[in-house]
């Protein structure tokens, strides 16, 4: 597996334009491709960010260039989304995020992973 900190380092940001208000931003990402671990084939779903930004938003071309590293990454579905959080998380710094995943079918079974931040309560 690649080293998450070289992928993190694509993100960049920009001053949130309204700080004083708390608002909701949400990017779909419908065309996000990694590679199963297990098989070697490759896998399609797509990402979808919400949050709410607190001193910055992420910028839309580097979150992009971010996704497109994990094309060729051997990485099951509930580690990529915990680790795209990971990262979103780490530079952005959002008041809250959750990053969602939704995968195309495989074996006719489709899977959709969550990721909430902060973790919701028990």
């Amino acid at each position: 597996m690649s080293d998450s900190a070289n992928f993190r380092d694509l993100l960049e940001v920009f001053d949130n334009p309204s700080p004083s208000r708390d608002f909701t931003i949400v990017h779909h990402c419908p065309e996000f491709t990694s590679v199963c671990p297990k098989t070697g084939q490759p896998d399609y779903g797509k990402i979808i960010f919400t949050y709410v930004p607190d001193k910055v938003c992420v910028e839309l071309k580097s979150l992009k260039m971010y996704l497109q590293r994990f094309r060729n990454e051997g990485i099951f579905y509930e580690a990529v989304t915990n680790r795209i959080m990971d990262d979103f998380v780490a530079v952005v710094q959002p008041k809250t995020a959750t990053v969602e995943s939704q995968w195309t079918p495989r074996g006719g079974l489709h899977s959709n992973i969550i990721v909430q931040h902060p973790a919701p309560q028990p």
